[in-house]
């Protein structure tokens, strides 16, 4: 990995992105850390200062070779393994169908997760299926997990008749009340705050739930970010706090995010048991993560989580990566493909084949394109039908107050 990059301008260090558009970016071959070398604490009794290699070090499972060592193997069998690679395959070939609908004027808008798969997948396999997920917008593959149906997810992105939240939010800004998938939100950040609220609510209830959130590198220069670390270790609260540093908030680099050249540190003053996970390695992530649920569901309180990856396609639909960072910088990445690595890993036990991987490939583009077909019979982006203009009142209130009833018939011709 190279140092923080910083340019100084008098009275100021400021980070900046360590290559752009023209350079050769080089972030070295590999990972210097290495399966192994950091212990797995017990969860119950660990403090934020038994973390403290944790946090500027690197959890690892996955070798160069994606052969699983040291004492963080999570020792998954090989259903679970195969189940998890279903979902990041699933997760990608949807997400680069919905982006070709995207530029064929089917969709407004769409992100993508690519490069980030295993992060929300590998988290939510972790937890348990009463536990709440307050994503940011690369997590939607956490509903996979708990099952939600392609159709309903397309019908949001369209904004058609069968769009669950009728058309209130963008594309991509996903809630889904039966997974216990919270809405996510466009002002970044907010969903930290939330989960710890959500967390001490289920703690004061004594239900054995836990709470889970993400957000980016370059929102954890918000304020909301602080204000969820405060409430988290005052209030002890039963949350696991990821911040998912993809090196990159938009166009800025994750440099301009940090003074200290990693996140997980952070936690540390805060008197959180902070930890750094390669976020491109899927069994490491689900044993942090696990660890982490552990913790929380004993009453130990919050675990602050850095997951270091990289974020590998444009950050939305409306971005133009070339204009900021090196084509090819994402294939420089020392941590690799996730999806590739866990496929590597299979083969390597023995459990899984090239020719697996591609059968599977091919069920599962031939489920999106059918879920699309099953989708725009609801309604499309260009002729509709949509939501009923009469929902812009409905869902809000129990009771509709007087004036708001009032301007709704007035609308209806009542």
């Amino acid at each position: 990995m190279t140092e923080r990059k910083t340019v100084s301008t008098a009275p100021y260090i400021i980070g900046t992105a360590p290559f752009r558009p023209g350079d050769e970016a080089n972030f070295g071959d590999k990972f210097q850390e290495k399966p192994g070398d950091l212990n797995r604490p017990d969860p119950v009794k660990c403090e934020a200062k038994d973390t403290i290699l944790h946090a500027a070090g690197l959890v690892r499972v996955l070798d160069d070779d994606n052969k699983a060592k040291g004492e963080w193997d999570p020792k998954l069998d090989a259903e679970t393994m195969i189940q998890g690679l279903e979902y990041m395959m699933r997760l990608r070939i949807f997400d680069d169908r919905m982006i070709k609908m995207q530029r064929t004027g089917k969709l407004s808008f769409y992100m993508r997760s690519f490069g980030e798969e295993a992060v929300a997948i590998a988290q939510t396999m972790a937890l348990e299926k009463d536990d709440w997920i307050f994503p940011s917008y690369r997590q939607p593959g956490a509903q996979f997990v708990r099952g939600r149906d392609m159709v309903s997810m397309i019908c949001h992105c369209i904004g058609n008749t069968e769009d669950n939240v009728k058309g209130r939010q963008m594309p991509v800004h996903y809630t889904w009340k039966e997974g216990r998938f919270i809405s996510i939100s466009s002002p970044v950040g907010t969903q930290f705050s939330q989960a710890v609220g959500v967390a001490m609510a289920s703690a004061y209830k004594g239900l054995d739930e836990v709470c889970i959130s993400w957000l980016g590198d370059g929102t954890s220069a918000q304020g909301d970010y602080h204000y969820a670390l405060n409430f988290a270790s005052v209030f002890n609260a039963p949350v696991i706090l990821n911040v998912v540093n993809n090196q990159w908030a938009i166009s800025t680099h994750a440099n301009f995010a940090t003074g200290i050249g990693d996140f997980a540190s952070r936690g540390l003053p805060y008197g959180l048991p902070s930890i750094r996970v390669d976020g491109n390695d899927f069994l490491a992530l689900y044993s942090v993560t696990k660890w982490a649920r552990e913790r929380a569901a004993s009453g130990a309180g919050a675990t602050h989580i850095e997951v270091l990856t990289y974020r590998t396609g444009a950050h939305s639909s409306s971005d133009d990566p070339s204009r900021y960072r090196p084509g090819d910088e994402h294939t420089k990445w020392p941590g690799g493909d996730p999806v590739v690595r866990l496929k590597e890993h299979l083969i390597n036990i023995g459990e899984w084949s090239e020719e697996s991987h591609t059968e599977l490939e091919e069920k599962i583009d031939s489920e999106v394109v059918e879920a699309y077909k099953e989708a725009v019979k609801f309604g499309d982006l260009a002729n509709g039908p949509y939501p009923s203009a009469d929902t812009i009142f409905t869902e809000v209130y129990e009771e509709v107050p007087w004036h708001l009833q009032e301007q709704h018939d007035e609308m209806m011709g009542g």
